[in-house]
């Protein structure tokens, strides 16, 4: 009963709060109209025909075609695959970092580096290197090992460059589980007698078992619906994201194109599912809380050793293919003529429209950080600091983007918003403008800073903004002058985080983007697939060194200006 005045009680104060009345309802509008309402035309389309109503037919002549059947089937054999390696390599880094005692701290660092080197990078750079290095005119196989011949398009070219890209991911979610579990219980079974294998497989496996399953799928997920390495890479191996590219954009069949979004759809919201109701709240119940002590790090050479030299080989690996970038974008000719040359470089500015590329991309991906960084600041206050009818609503809604494909969500918007319901007004003229790239940039980036900015009010004591109510302070006092500031650090980074993924995203706005825009990651993938490789290496380190520079700004204005300076300081 006292649960049930409560809720009434905070309703009526809600009810009471015009500024928060109208923030939610314009919430639920924005949520509705740039993310259901263009996955609802898609599904309208996948079984509407004009002349003949409700119909299958389209579903019916996509399963009849090969190229899509081979096409579902690659990118499953695919999506295992780099779930089940992404796993296995983030969790050695994990281990690594968490249990093992490295000998010198240049070998901890660069595996740290290492590790999140292909989070804040273009998510096609890997591929290019791939090329440059391992292609028929690469310089380990032809240069090196004498091998002109080889194919490094394909299957497991994707497997490799998408196992690479996406480790990261499950590395720092094996960082935090690893970091979690008691060590008394694992120093228990050592007492007993048991190796370190034995431990290993016994104790430490089973406690991460929900969480190995999460980052699995997490993986899954990001490579079925990656569509910019498959599309560099890929060759003849045909994807379902690429499919449906090539199917609007090649055989211009929107309604087939449509049905084919619908089942790639279903794939990832399955998957999604499974990950987000199930396996997340799985592995919060399994680990508890943090060490109760200190870990005693393992010094055996018999692990050390050989881990320490798997991720030094992994480490060195990934360093390769990102040194090869700048040099690919210095060398004359790739493959022929190693000259060191500036040409790539001035020809990006005085032939290619470089410098407009960059303004474009640049602009719009600064007027979408700062929006996407407020929006899931007041989305993660809403979620976790009040309660209220619509509040399910708005976290689903939010976070459904994370499992929407890219190219789905950009067809969904070129038949929502190019035609729909929407014939006319502001709605049907965003079309083909800058405003619906910024539209894109933030809803694909607000589940990333949802999450954030929910872990980190969930570490905040509710009396802190209730004595502020008590004070008189209205809710929009009490969330810039209370709230922000206490998230000051999640909201600067979730800023970076957007400005990052937006001006290295490519998958939904490569069908959206008009010659009126012209965009950095549009343009690298257009020079890559004409076998450009000198211009393409030219913008792709151009993009690294503003991405990374993001990254070092953000993290020097946390370190100067952020919350746990203050803290500090007061203490």
């Amino acid at each position: 009963m006292a649960k049930g005045q409560s809720a009434q009680l905070d309703r009526k104060k809600l009810m009471a709060d015009p500024v928060m009345m109208t923030t939610i309802v314009l919430l639920i509008v924005f949520l509705s109209l740039f993310i259901l309402y263009p996955l609802a035309i898609l599904l309208v389309d996948s079984v509407y025909s004009q002349g003949t109503g409700l119909t299958l037919q389209f579903f019916r002549e996509s399963f009849s075609k090969y190229t899509f059947i081979r096409a579902i089937t690659n990118t499953l054999k695919v999506g295992f695959l780099v779930g089940i390696l992404s796993a296995a390599v983030g969790l050695l880094f994990a281990y690594v970092e968490v249990y093992v005692k490295v000998k010198t701290k240049f070998m901890a660092g660069l595996f740290k580096v290492v590790s999140m080197l292909p989070v804040v990078s273009p998510p096609f750079v890997l591929s290019l290197s791939m090329i440059m290095l391992f292609g028929k005119a690469g310089i380990i196989t032809r240069h090196l090992l004498g091998i002109y011949d080889n194919n490094v398009y394909g299957f497991w070219g994707i497997t490799i460059v998408q196992t690479m890209t996406f480790f990261p991911v499950c590395y720092m979610m094996f960082r935090g589980l690893l970091k979690n579990i008691d060590p008394s219980m694992e120093e228990a079974a050592r007492d007993m007698g048991a190796s370190r294998f034995k431990v290993f497989t016994s104790v430490t496996l089973p406690l991460l078992l929900p969480g190995i399953g999460n980052a699995f799928l997490v993986t899954f997920i990001e490579s079925i619906a990656d569509f910019a390495n498959p599309m560099i890479i890929g060759g003849s191996y045909d994807t379902l994201a690429t499919t449906i590219y090539l199917q609007i954009t090649g055989a211009y069949d929107k309604n087939g194109a449509c049905a084919m979004a619908v089942v790639l759809l279903a794939i990832t919201m399955l998957m999604f599912a499974v990950q987000k109701y199930y396996l997340e709240r799985k592995t919060a119940a399994t680990l508890t809380g943090k060490a109760s002590r200190a870990r005693m790090l393992i010094e055996d050479k018999s692990v050390t050793v050989p881990l320490t030299v798997f991720c030094s080989l992994v480490a060195l690996f990934v360093i390769l293919m990102y040194v090869c970038v700048p040099f690919g974008a210095l060398f004359k000719t790739w493959g022929r003529d190693f000259t060191l040359t500036t040409k790539w470089f001035e020809q990006v500015f005085t032939r290619y429209k470089g410098l407009k590329a960059f303004q474009d991309s640049f602009m719009l991906s600064l007027i979408a950080a700062p929006i996407t960084a407020l929006l899931s600041m007041i989305i993660s206050y809403l979620v976790v600091k009040r309660k209220f009818k619509a509040k399910g609503f708005i976290e689903f809604v939010s976070m459904l983007a994370m499992a929407v494909p890219g190219t789905v969500l950009g067809i969904g918007y070129i038949r929502g918003f190019a035609g729909g319901v929407f014939h006319s007004g502001f709605l049907q003229g965003i079309y083909g403008t800058g405003v619906i790239l910024v539209i894109v940039f933030v809803v694909r980036s607000l589940p990333t800073g949802t999450r954030s900015g929910i872990s980190a009010l969930r570490q905040i004591d509710k009396s802190i903004e209730e004595s502020a109510y008590d004070m008189g302070a209205g809710s929009l006092k009490v969330f810039t002058s209370v709230t922000l500031p206490l998230i000051k650090d999640s909201f600067l980074s979730g800023l970076v985080t957007a400005f990052v993924r937006s001006i290295t995203a490519i998958s939904a706005i490569i069908l959206l983007v008009t010659p009126s825009y012209l965009l950095i990651t549009v343009q690298i993938n257009e020079f890559a697939e004409k076998g450009s490789y000198g211009i393409a290496c030219a913008f792709a380190t151009i993009l690294i060194a503003i991405t990374y520079g993001s990254v070092l700004l953000m993290n020097l204005i946390i370190k100067f200006f952020g919350t746990s300076r203050k803290i500090k300081e007061a203490e």
